[in-house]
C-alpha cells in the first residue's frame, strides 16, 4: 500500500511541476490582473481583446496558415520517407534512420542558422517569400512525423501487402488500399505533432521569416519586451487556449487506435 502512495504522489509531484505554471497562468487569464501575483477580479477582458485587436488576429491566423502548410508538407514527406525506408534494404533502412536522428537531437538555433545561410545566404533567396521558413520548419517536423509512423508499420501485418499485390493490385493500388489504412493513426498523430512544433518554433523562424511576419513565438517574445499591458495580458487567454487545443488533440488522438483496436 505504501510503494503505490509513493508511486502516484511522485506521478502527482512530476504532473505538478509540469502544469501548474500553465493553470496558473489560465486562471489569471480570466482575471482584471495586470501581473502574477494578485488576483483582481474574474473577467473576460483578455479574450475579448485577444479577439478584437487585429495585429494579434492576423499573427494568430498567420502562424495557424504556416503550422497547417508545414504540418501537411511535413506528414507527406515523413510518411513517404518511413514507407519508403520500411520496404528498403536493411543497410538503407540504418542510413535513414541515422540521418533522421540528426534534425531531432540537433539544436534548433543551429538548424534555423544553417538554413538561413544555405537558402538565403548561398542561394540567395529572399525571406518575403516564405521558402525559407517553410523549409526550416519542415526540416524540423519532418523527422518527427517519420518517427511516429514507422513503428507503426513495424506493427502491421507484412503479409497483407504482398497478398494485394498476388491478387491483382499494383504498388500504388497496394499502398493505399492495405499500407495507409493500418498506419493513418500514426499518420494523423505525427500531423498534429508537426502542428504544434510550428506553433512552438522560435529559433528556426527568427532566423528565416520575413520582416513583416510574426509566428505566436516570435511575437510573444517581442511583446514581454514592451510595454503595452493590454497585449501582455491578452497572449495569457491566448496561451490558455492553444493548451486546452492540444490537451483535446492529444486525447483524440490517443483514443482512436483504441478504439480501431475494439471494433
Amino acid at each position: 500500500m505504501m510503494k503505490k502512495f509513493l508511486q502516484y504522489a511522485w506521478i502527482g509531484m512530476v504532473l505538478l511541476f509540469l502544469y501548474a505554471p500553465i493553470l496558473i497562468l489560465g486562471i489569471y487569464s480570466f482575471t482584471e490582473s495586470t501581473m502574477i501575483g494578485s488576483i483582481r477580479g474574474f473577467s473576460l477582458k483578455n479574450y475579448i481583446t485577444l479577439f478584437t485587436t487585429p495585429e494579434l488576429l492576423q499573427m494568430i491566423f498567420g502562424t495557424v496558415a504556416l503550422a497547417f502548410v508545414v504540418a501537411i508538407l511535413s506528414t507527406i514527406l515523413g510518411t513517404a520517407g518511413a514507407i519508403g525506408t520500411f520496404y528498403s534494404k536493411k543497410n538503407t533502412e540504418h542510413a535513414v534512420e541515422l540521418a533522421n536522428q540528426i534534425p531531432v537531437v540537433n539544436a534548433d538555433v543551429v538548424t534555423g542558422f544553417s538554413i538561413c545561410i544555405l537558402l538565403i545566404a548561398f542561394f540567395n533567396i529572399e525571406k518575403d517569400s516564405f521558402f525559407p521558413l517553410v523549409i526550416g520548419q519542415m526540416t524540423l517536423c519532418t523527422p518527427f512525423v517519420y518517427l511516429q509512423v514507422m513503428p507503426r508499420l513495424q506493427q502491421m501485418d507484412q503479409h497483407l501487402y504482398e497478398a494485394a499485390l498476388d491478387l491483382g493490385c499494383n504498388t500504388s493500388q497496394a499502398l493505399m488500399k492495405v499500407t495507409l489504412p493500418q498506419i493513418w493513426p500514426a499518420v494523423l498523430s505525427g500531423f498534429m505533432t508537426a502542428i504544434t512544433l510550428s506553433l512552438d518554433d522560435y529559433f528556426i523562424a527568427t532566423y528565416t521569416k520575413p520582416a513583416t511576419f510574426d509566428t505566436i513565438s516570435t511575437y510573444v517574445v517581442n511583446a514581454t519586451k514592451g510595454s503595452q499591458t493590454e497585449i501582455k495580458t491578452a497572449l495569457w487567454a491566448l496561451s490558455t487556449i492553444i493548451f486546452v487545443l492540444v490537451v483535446v488533440m492529444t486525447i483524440a488522438a490517443n483514443r482512436l487506435p483504441k478504439e480501431e483496436e475494439e471494433l
